[in-house]
């Protein structure tokens, strides 16, 4: 069930010392158990907005300045670590390259146990307890003998749905996914998709869905932001979006896609 209080409301500019306005003046909310789609061309500040809202930019030399409300509270002015305890249990982060983020030397239990370590402190019975669930929640097989699989092991498809599992792991109620789909061929594509709306109809998640892949966005979305060097230039529902666009920019992108958006079919699937 969405609720129309936001989980997160943002007012941020942000840049780079070689690309000082990457955000500009930028105003967003995302409502739980809703997914806002993030769309534009690559550049034009999609990922430094991820990068923003986890305070993360620094790792890239970057900076950002404004207001960050986490249910009500400001997170600017809050210390690196107080955002390590709201990472992974209130906000979850899953990128495009399952295989560049999985590391290549331990097994898939154990980096899964060390996520959960990160904020539980129970038995070793609750934390396989706790990752089997998770894994039969992201439709990847709840044994032991997948735990002990390197990633090289596993296909693209099911190293991302393992970033997933790690994501959602704490139950967060927000979670952000930067162009998970990017690295997918097109039928596990669908699938990602699909569970990404599960996991917000279930767990009441909001998710902030970036990417620059239009059809995906209508598919699971049901608001939609447009941003184009570093502004946002529209945020509307997302079907009133993709048939009655305000901007240029916005009729352009849709001008350029292979085929239109069918929401009189997922509104038939959802009833």
């Amino acid at each position: 069930m969405m609720d129309h209080e936001p989980l997160l409301k943002l007012h941020l500019s942000a840049g780079y010392p070689e690309r000082p306005q990457a955000l500009r003046d930028v105003q967003l909310e995302v409502r739980r158990g809703e997914v806002l789609g993030l769309v534009g061309q690559s550049g034009c500040g999609k990922s430094t907005l991820a990068l923003a809202i986890l305070k993360l930019l620094h790792l890239k030399r970057g900076w950002a300045k404004g207001t960050i409300l986490w249910r009500g509270q400001d997170l600017m002015p809050l210390r690196e670590r107080a955002m390590r305890r709201l990472r992974g249990r209130e906000m979850a982060l899953v990128l495009q390259s399952p295989m560049s983020a999985l590391n290549p030397a331990l097994r898939i239990g154990t980096q899964l146990e060390e996520a959960w370590k990160l904020h539980q402190h129970g038995s070793r019975a609750a934390c396989e307890e706790a990752l089997m669930e998770t894994l039969e929640q992201v439709s990847l097989p709840a044994e032991r003998p997948f735990l002990r699989r390197y990633p090289a092991q596993l296909s693209v498809g099911q190293a991302q749905r393992v970033l997933i599992g790690m994501a959602v792991l704490h139950r967060p109620p927000l979670l952000i996914a930067d162009e998970p789909t990017s690295a997918l061929d097109i039928v596990t594509q669908a699938e990602v998709l699909q569970l990404f709306s599960m996991l917000s109809r279930r767990l009441g998640m909001g998710i902030l869905y970036i990417s620059h892949d239009l059809l995906s966005v209508a598919a699971i979305s049901q608001r939609v932001a447009v941003i184009d060097q570093g502004r946002i230039v529209e945020c509307r529902a997302t079907e009133e979006l993709f048939t009655h666009p305000a901007q240029e920019y916005t009729r352009k992108l849709i001008a350029a896609l292979p085929v239109a958006p069918r929401f009189e079919v997922r509104a038939r699937q959802v009833a």
